[in-house]
Order: C-alpha cells, then sequence, then structure tokens
C-alpha cells in the first residue's frame, strides 16, 4: 500500500507542471503591433495574439477582456472580447 501510495504521490508531483495556469486582464488598448501580434494596455501589459485570434477590429482605446496563459516568458492570449 505503501508502494502504491509513493507512485501516486510522484505522478500528482509530476503533473503539477504541466498544469498551464490561466488569468484574465481587462484594460484599454494603448497601441498594436500587428506585424509581431502584440497589443499593449495602458498599464503597459504586452499580449502576444497568436495566429487563430482575429485583430481585425481591434482599435487603440478600445476596451478589451483578455483571457491569457504565460508561455516561454510571454503573455500569449486564449481569447479576446472587446467590450
Amino acid at each position: 500500500m505503501t508502494r502504491l501510495l509513493r507512485f501516486a504521490l510522484v505522478i500528482v508531483l509530476l503533473a503539477v507542471p504541466a498544469i498551464a495556469l490561466g488569468a484574465e486582464i481587462q484594460g484599454k488598448v494603448k497601441a498594436i503591433d500587428s506585424g509581431d501580434r502584440v497589443v499593449t494596455l495602458e498599464d503597459g501589459t504586452r499580449i502576444s495574439i497568436p495566429d487563430g485570434i482575429a485583430l481585425d477590429g481591434l482599435t487603440e482605446g478600445a476596451e478589451i477582456t483578455v483571457s491569457y496563459e504565460e508561455r516561454d516568458g510571454k503573455n500569449e492570449a486564449t481569447s479576446v472580447q472587446m467590450k
């Protein structure tokens, strides 16, 4: 029984780093770099927008809500909603 519990503990500890923690932020768009697909909010937060998310209709000054995950040290959007 102890052996099984140890094995289960090892599996759980190995799986924890693989779980991506998501976050959400709201703010006003300060700048859009369509070439690099990066949106900068007024508070200085930079969000990378992957190819699967359209930049059409996103303008400077727009109020947005962005769900994102940190990947390779960058904030990468998983969804963008305009208010």
